[in-house]
C-alpha cells in the first residue's frame, strides 16, 4: 500500500489513545495483540480511518465507518475553493448535496462565518454518521448544519432561487471502471456513494439540474469528478447552458478534480 509507515503510526497511536504521532516517543510499552490485529485488518486492505474510526480534514475530524464514503484529500482543494468564493457574502446560504458524512458541508459551517448550511443525503445508512459528526460539531462550538435526507432531484424546494452556493462531491466512477479503485474503495465503501452509470456523470447531471433549480442569479457552483472527467464534467455545464465562467480546475497533486460554474438565472 502507498503509505504503510504512515498507517502503522497511525495505528498505533490509536491503540494508545495518544493525541499525535510524536507522542509515540514517549511510549514504553503497547498492548501488542490489539495492534497485531489492527495491523494484519489493515494489511488486508480495511480503510485505516474504519479501524481508527476517525478521518481528518481540514480543520475537522469526523467519523466514519462502514456504511459511509471515507472522505479523500482532493476533496479539500473542493472545499478551499468554496470558501475563498463565498468570503465576504453577507450570511451566505450554502448547500452541499450528496454530503455522506458531512465532509463539506461541515468544513464550510466551520470556515465560513455566518453561513447557513444544507446537507442532503440519500442514503438513510449515511446519514446516520452524519447525524453523529453533526452533534460532535455542535459540541465544539460550531454553527449547526441542516440535514435532509433525500435525493438530489427536487431536493429542498424551499430553498428553490436563494442559494449563494452548491458544492457536491457525487459519486463519479462510470461501471466500467470497477476495477480502478483501490480495495479500500471498492471493498468498503458504499456503492451508492461510488458509480454513477455508463460515464460516471449521471448523478453530476442531476447536481446540475438541482444547482439550477437552487441557487439565485450569480449563484456558483463546484462540483467534485474523477481525474478522467476534466472535459466530460465541464461539458455537461456548458451543453445544459444557462452557465457562465464554466472552468475545470486541478487538485494538490496536478490532477483534474472538480468544475465550477456561475447561474446566469
Amino acid at each position: 500500500m502507498a503509505s504503510p509507515e504512515h498507517d502503522a503510526r497511525a495505528l498505533a497511536v490509536h491503540v494508545l489513545g495518544l493525541a499525535k504521532p510524536s507522542d509515540l516517543l514517549l511510549v514504553d510499552d503497547i498492548d501488542e495483540t490489539a495492534y497485531d490485529d489492527l495491523v494484519g485488518r489493515r494489511a488486508a486492505r480495511v480503510p485505516l480511518q474504519h479501524l481508527t474510526g476517525t478521518v481528518g480534514f481540514r480543520y475537522l475530524e469526523l467519523e466514519v465507518g462502514p456504511g459511509v464514503f471515507v472522505p479523500r484529500p482532493e476533496t479539500e482543494s473542493v472545499v478551499q475553493w468554496a470558501v475563498d468564493a463565498v468570503r465576504g457574502l453577507d450570511a451566505p446560504l450554502l448547500v452541499d448535496l450528496c454530503t455522506g458524512s458531512g465532509t463539506i458541508a461541515f468544513a464550510l459551517a466551520n470556515e465560513v462565518p455566518g453561513a447557513t448550511v444544507h446537507a442532503v443525503e440519500r442514503d438513510p445508512g449515511a446519514l446516520e454518521w452524519t447525524r453523529r459528526n453533526a452533534a460532535n460539531r455542535v459540541k465544539a462550538g460550531d454553527p449547526e448544519v441542516q440535514l435532509h435526507l433525500g435525493s438530489v432531484e427536487g431536493c429542498l424546494p424551499a430553498l428553490d432561487g436563494r442559494v449563494d452556493l452548491v458544492a457536491s462531491n457525487p459519486p463519479y466512477v462510470a461501471e466500467d471502471e470497477r476495477h480502478l479503485p483501490d480495495p479500500e474503495v471498492i471493498d468498503h465503501d458504499p456503492e451508492l456513494a461510488l458509480f454513477a452509470g455508463a460515464d460516471g456523470l449521471d448523478v453530476v447531471r442531476l447536481v446540475e439540474q438541482a444547482a439550477r433549480r437552487l441557487l439565485k442569479p450569480g449563484g456558483l457552483v463546484v462540483v467534485e469528478h474523477s481525474d478522467r472527467q476534466g472535459t466530460s464534467a465541464p461539458a455537461v455545464f456548458t451543453a445544459a447552458g444557462g452557465w457562465t465562467a464554466v472552468a475545470d480546475h486541478q487538485d494538490l497533486t496536478g490532477r483534474d478534480r472538480f468544475v465550477t460554474a456561475r447561474w446566469t438565472g
